[in-house]
């Protein structure tokens, strides 16, 4: 295999990894940072900053590959997904299984520092992420399971930092499932008239002419929820500023998917990175930069 061969083999493992759109990575990777930064009072050791994102890129690039395995043969049929390289055809699915099992593999050992503490919820968040493709065929709003996978660094962060989780880790983990409906309903809105063509389900086609709606209620209850977190730890002016800026990027969002067209739909949902930004701004002005604002 010459150089240009393997150059380009590299190039469609990264296309199914979805190494070159790390949005996704992103929203995996606020929420846990929200809950290391939660547990550790604002001080999470460098170890477990530098595990988890690493863990996260791995875990998000494994669940794509598994993903496009699911979706195979349906992807052909969507515009949006149909020169991805299972879809065209250009990587084997030998190749993506084997490319999936090795991300896993590199994720588990990648966390063995930590592993004694959350080795369990790493085998469930492991079959979250595998199963998840596969409840579109059955299940009426698969982006409330994929808010289960995405968050499920929550919970892994809480046990990892104090060995369990606690009620505020699955309170969190709650707020991150309407987060996730919110922003994969966005999603799933640009693809709506080919996924109904090809006979899955999304929360875009349950919510029907509600869609707008739902998005906006469930970015209400996440903020709504985070307030309530943050009433309950007595959280000042830094963490409800950075839920207020994190309102008015929602507020924003609806600007863009009142209309339903794919372009606006498909912003609002990458701009979600600015809504999980913003709350992690908020955690960090309250916890790291309170004692120089106190009076």
């Amino acid at each position: 295999m010459t150089f240009a061969e393997i150059k380009e083999r590299l190039d469609l493992y990264k296309k199914l990894m979805r190494l070159d759109k790390p949005i996704g990575t992103l929203l995996l990777l606020w929420p846990t940072l929200w809950a290391l930064w939660l547990v550790t009072n604002g001080q999470p050791h460098w170890m477990l900053i530098l595990i988890f994102a690493i863990g996260t890129l791995l875990m998000r690039s494994a669940g794509c590959v598994i993903n496009d395995y699911a979706d195979r043969d349906f992807d052909p049929h969507v515009e949006r997904t149909r020169d991805r390289p299972l879809a065209a055809r250009k990587v084997s699915t030998r190749e993506a299984l084997l490319l999936a099992a090795a991300l896993s593999v590199f994720a588990f050992l990648v966390a063995l520092p930590i592993v004694r503490d959350v080795w369990w919820l790493m085998l469930i968040a492991l079959f979250l992420a595998a199963s998840y493709p596969f409840t579109k065929r059955f299940f009426a709003l698969p982006q409330a399971y994929l808010g289960v996978a995405f968050g499920f660094g929550i919970p892994m962060a809480f046990a990892a930092a104090t060995g369990e989780v606690g009620a505020l880790g699955w309170t969190l983990l709650v707020a991150n499932i309407f987060w996730a409906l919110a922003y994969d309903t966005e999603y799933a809105m640009v693809d709506r008239e080919d996924d109904l063509k090809i006979g899955i389900h999304t929360a875009a086609i349950t919510f029907g002419r509600f869609d707008v709606i739902a998005v906006m209620c469930c970015y209400a209850a996440t903020l709504s929820i985070l307030g309530v977190i943050g009433g309950d730890l007595q959280y000042g002016a830094g963490y409800f500023a950075g839920l207020a800026l994190a309102a008015s990027i929602a507020g924003y969002h609806y600007t863009l998917i009142r209309e339903r067209k794919r372009e606006g739909c498909f912003a609002a949902f990458r701009h979600n990175n600015w809504f999980g930004a913003a709350i992690f701004a908020g955690i960090v002005a309250e916890l790291n930069l309170r004692p120089w604002l106190a009076p």
